[in-house]
């Protein structure tokens, strides 16, 4: 019996001696993979507080470097443009400049030229900033700024090219002034200098009234006076501005298609805008030639056509024309007292009706150009009216 006893005592002791191994291993596991965690979070550089919500709301894409190049935070717009892939920061220039910062700890700001990540050809252009963060991390925000460049290049020609017009003719009527006071004794050239004098006037007031319309359509403010536009009016008033100059060049304005429609819009703005492609038509026509006006419904748009039978415009320029300033001939436009400003306009006016203007052309037969405006149906007539009258001659 005691040595039953003995047996269990020393299996009690056995048992306990066992448990009290494990529970002291298990802590010491514990333990060991608690100062891990702690020694792998200290080598491991996080963000200061606040910083990560701040990067997610920045327009600028956003990059956060770690002491080995390492891409510790980045935003979807630096992945967009294809500054980050995977964890690596891929611009061999932005690299550069955060190896600098991180070795002197001086903020550094760049202008850069980077390649697209989509592989195209052409490359845009990136305002740079890199700073340090904290004592192991920088900070690169890149900025986007091709298309602020490009305004900002459409401005400067705008200004130059408006100084350079303005230009041409003033320095003619100052001209043309001395002439006229040293040919005082002369009546013959004191009119004929005069005579100049009044188309120079004519040419600069044209160009200071295009430019005043242009700044008036070229906003994207809505339309002050909208109302019911009838096109069979619309085209009268364009075909009217224009009948002299078709009558001195013995050109035939024809004048057809649907009749009765109506298009919601400003009627003076419309009226430039067709008026501006008739009278194009008639002043890059020869003489005795035609030029069509045709008005037709397409589903819930309202086509106006003006065609030519001039001299027709390259390929190479067809996607220029509807540029401020743009000539395909410049002496030619000159010539015909032309300001370069006209097609921008009916492109602005368009635009603003909801609206677009197109062209095509084929050199020595001809050009059309269509405007596409959105319309409704007078009360008489239906939506779908495909009806059309034949065309009138305006003026031979």
């Amino acid at each position: 019996m005691d040595v039953n006893v003995a047996a269990a005592a020393l299996a009690a002791v056995s048992g306990l001696a066992v448990g009290v191994a494990g529970t002291l291993a298990f802590r010491w596991s514990e333990r060991a993979q608690g100062r891990g965690t702690a020694a792998a979070a200290a080598a491991a550089p996080s963000l200061p507080p606040g910083v990560a919500t701040v990067l997610s709301v920045l327009r600028s894409s956003a990059v956060v470097l770690d002491e080995f190049d390492t891409v510790v935070k980045a935003s979807s717009a630096a992945y967009k443009f294809g500054l980050v892939r995977g964890d690596q920061l891929v611009p061999a220039d932005l690299l550069a400049m955060a190896k600098e910062t991180r070795r002197d700890g001086e903020i550094r700001q760049r202008d850069l030229l980077l390649a697209r990540a989509d592989g195209e050809a052409h490359e845009f252009e990136v305002s740079a900033r890199v700073a340090p963060l904290g004592s192991r991390l920088v900070l690169l925000l890149v900025e986007d700024r091709t298309e602020a460049r490009r305004v900002d290049a459409v401005r400067r020609d705008f200004v130059a090219n408006v100084s350079h017009e303005l230009k041409t003719p003033v320095g003619a009527l100052s001209l043309l002034a001395e002439a006229v006071m040293d040919a005082s004794d002369d009546p013959e050239a004191i009119i004929r200098f005069a005579g100049r004098m009044q188309i120079e006037s004519a040419r600069l007031t044209n160009l200071v009234q295009e430019l005043i319309d242009l700044s008036r359509v070229q906003n994207d403010h809505p339309l002050h006076h909208v109302g019911p536009v009838p096109l069979d009016e619309l085209v009268a008033e364009a075909a009217d501005r224009c009948r002299q100059a078709a009558e001195s060049k013995q050109i035939t304005l024809a004048i057809g298609g649907d009749r009765e429609l109506i298009v919601p819009g400003d009627h003076n703005q419309l009226v430039m805008a067709l008026g501006n492609l008739v009278e194009n038509a008639v002043n890059y026509s020869p003489a005795r030639t035609r030029v069509d006006i045709e008005v037709r419904a397409e589903a819930r748009m309202a086509v106006i056509t003006v065609s030519d039978q001039g001299l027709g415009i390259p390929q190479r320029d067809l996607d220029r024309i509807f540029e401020r300033f743009y000539r395909v001939d410049p002496a030619r436009s000159r010539a015909t007292g032309g300001t370069g400003l006209g097609l921008s306009i009916v492109k602005h006016i368009a635009a603003g009706h909801g609206g677009e203007v197109t062209v095509r052309s084929l050199e020595g037969v001809g050009s059309t150009f269509t405007l596409v405006l959105p319309f409704k149906s007078s009360t008489s007539q239906s939506m779908s009216m495909t009806s059309s009258t034949p065309s009138m001659e305006a003026s031979r």
